[in-house]
């Protein structure tokens, strides 16, 4: 029995060890992030190599969909949506597909990402855009295939391929102007509400100044019409630490109220047992 438990515990020791063994990946992965004005784009893919093969017209067969690099899908996303010749393409996460051919390309932007290369049944549906471009010469050989965004402009960049001696671009706009002057108008604006009630919420919680903290949040209440019931159930617990209890009493009805007609039940049971804590004392 005992040399039957060593024999089991060597071939386990081996198992882990083999299981540890890493090896370098033919095609090994890569991650481009990078800032365009105000949008944050980021490129997931793996990078073949030639490795003395013919890339276009026989490694990638020129007129077929292409996974753009290697394994599973290559992936682009966009945190805001961006103008590709002339179309929206809206923010968010997209498989990267081409169809190269001698004179053009056809760059595609599909919805589902999950697919390991081209999915196994292409569907129309899920072309988000597609765009067709030209591509370039290169003087000089890429060996292993490389995907990288350029020409930097706070309006504009490019998505630029290389392989071989083939470089594509697609050019692709992004709302920097929009975005900064939503920005400035609400810098000049000044503080929101929810600006204030947050204020007001870091000083209770965190143990600082309780007066500033009321303060906030009268100034939260104002500029709300609707008078959340949040809001107040803060004013009332910051009142309450600043031994105003009449006024936290006050305070936690109108919270109380307001949580009644939503039929938020978590807050109807705090501000009730608030109050009947505070009229104690």
């Amino acid at each position: 029995m005992k040399n039957i438990l060593i024999a089991f515990a060597i071939i386990i020791a081996n198992f882990t060890i083999e299981a540890q063994v890493k090896t370098p990946q033919s095609s090994p992965k890569a991650t481009v992030i990078q800032a365009v004005g105000l949008t944050d784009v980021e490129i997931n893919y793996s990078r073949p190599s030639a490795r003395g093969r013919a890339v276009f017209g026989n490694l990638v067969p020129f007129g077929k969909v292409w996974r753009t690099g290697a394994n599973e899908n290559t992936t682009i996303s966009f945190s805001d949506d961006v103008v590709i010749d002339g179309k929206i393409l809206k923010k968010g996460k997209y498989a990267l597909y081409t169809v190269p051919k001698i004179e053009s390309w056809d760059v595609l932007f599909y919805s589902t990402t999950d697919n390991w290369g081209n999915p196994a049944e292409w569907n129309e549906a899920n072309v988000a855009l597609k765009v067709t471009v030209k591509p370039e010469t290169l003087s000089k050989n890429v060996e292993t295939f490389t995907i990288g965004i350029s020409g930097l402009d706070n309006n504009f960049a490019f998505l630029e391929m290389y392989w071989e001696n083939s470089y594509a671009a697609v050019k692709f706009e992004v709302p920097t102007e929009k975005k900064a002057t939503a920005n400035i108008e609400k810098a000049l604006a000044g503080p929101t509400a929810g600006d204030y009630f947050s204020a007001a919420q870091f000083l209770f919680q965190s143990n600082g100044d309780n007066n500033k903290a009321l303060v906030y949040v009268n100034k939260a209440l104002d500029m709300n019409t609707e008078k959340p019931f949040w809001y107040n159930r803060l004013k009332s617990l910051i009142q309450a630490k600043l031994g105003d209890k009449k006024g936290a009493i006050e305070t936690a009805k109108l919270s109380l109220a307001a949580a009644e007609i939503a039929k938020n039940q978590d807050y109807i049971k705090m501000n009730k047992d608030s109050i009947e804590e505070w009229s104690k004392k």
